[in-house]
């Protein structure tokens, strides 16, 4: 799914709701796990899962190709850790 069909997909459970308005309400809360991301904050979705971010330390890397040695610096990767809900559902344990 992408933004554009979740938006829809909102807008049609919702009628109530200008699809404009349901855009800007889809893409305010994505901003904000980005931003709360970006100061290192943790975001949990209570049934879904929790995002936060890891520190991947430097290291010696290998250039494929080549084989020479790389010096891959330290870097902040995105992580998630789905949440219990979502883990049953997926595995067929709904309750």
């Amino acid at each position: 799914m992408i933004r554009s069909e979740l938006i829809q997909i909102i807008a049609e459970e919702n009628p109530h709701l200008y699809q404009r308005d349901v855009e800007k309400i889809v893409n305010t809360v994505f901003d904000e796990v980005i931003e709360a991301m970006a100061r290192g904050d943790r975001v949990e979705l209570r049934g879904f899962g929790a995002f936060s971010v890891k520190r991947r330390d430097a290291r010696t890397g290998r250039n494929p190709r080549t084989g020479d040695a790389v010096d891959v610096e330290q870097k902040h990767v995105p992580f998630f850790k789905t949440g219990k809900l979502l883990r049953d559902r997926l595995n067929g344990n709904e309750s």
